[in-house]
């Protein structure tokens, strides 16, 4: 890849030197209201996005080492990984000592073309609602009912989603007309709540040379700039709600440039959310 694709300058501002700030803000955020412990994030996307290797980035970057929270899948498939429905908290501290940081991420089965595969988006608005209950399993072929087993009826403010954020990977050449329909769906559901809603941009690096090379040219890159506005047109999430990322994958130490980004999104993520806490 040639220097010509790369802009003479950033197409948006990002502080490199500001890690250790975003990781205080982060680290020292509480939601303000007594009857919500969590700020709670509804991860979403298609199959294969990144959706637990963010949550389990997250989770690196919080506690300043490696960890595996979610489990992934290295194997490429069109079937989601993620089949139930859960919580994952970040731990602070060990033993006795051992607290949780009031934000927390729910993982969910991936969105799959056609109508009878991948998770159901009639679930994902429970989801929002806070209606489905922990270690529930999806099931593709029907949606979750009241009665159900998995059917939460009375949500608590805490059940509830906060931030709804949309992952989608870089390397995606297209989304699927019939996944699109099932973000649309989401998405108006989400708006009708209030929920704010951010999109995440995963595998950048694989996307680009450039940002292979050096993570710092993230927004100097012109292909990563339009799948960014591609991604924007598709799902109809503004252009300054959406973050490109680079989840943890085949590094074994933490790095400070993957860290910055993956801070950046989750200041955002919490300031949105905050905000909604604020009004519920």
């Amino acid at each position: 890849m040639s220097a010509s694709t790369l802009l003479d300058k950033p197409w948006r501002e990002l502080h490199w030197e500001q890690r250790q700030e975003d990781l205080d803000y982060v680290q020292e955020y509480r939601p303000l209201k007594e009857d919500i412990k969590h700020l709670r994030v509804l991860l979403y996307g298609h199959v294969g996005a990144g959706k637990s290797s963010f949550i389990n980035s997250v989770s690196n970057v919080l506690r300043g080492r490696m960890t595996i929270p979610a489990l992934t899948s290295a194997m490429t498939s069109d079937r989601s990984f993620t089949i139930k429905y859960a919580t994952h908290k970040f731990s602070k501290g060990r033993g006795s000592s051992k607290t949780f940081y009031p934000v927390v991420f729910n993982d969910i089965m991936g969105l799959e073309d056609g109508n009878n595969s991948g998770i159901h988006p009639d679930d994902i608005k429970l989801a929002l609602k806070g209606h489905v209950k922990e270690g529930h399993k999806f099931n593709p072929a029907g949606k979750l009912e009241d009665g159900d087993f998995g059917y939460n009826p009375s949500p608590s403010t805490d059940d509830k989603v906060h931030v709804l954020a949309c992952v989608l990977s870089a390397n995606t050449p297209q989304i699927n007309a019939s996944v699109l329909q099932k973000m649309k769906k989401v998405r108006e559901t989400a708006s009708e709540l209030g929920i704010p809603q951010i999109g995440l941009m995963t595998h950048i690096d694989s996307a680009c040379g450039e940002i292979e090379k050096d993570l710092k040219n993230v927004y100097r890159s012109k292909h990563l700039q339009k799948k960014i506005k591609d991604f924007s047109s598709a799902v109809g999430l503004p252009l300054n709600c959406i973050f490109p990322i680079k989840n943890y994958s085949d590094e074994i130490d933490m790095k400070e440039d993957v860290d910055t980004l993956i801070l950046s999104a989750l200041r955002k993520i919490i300031d949105f959310g905050d905000d909604f806490i604020e009004k519920c």
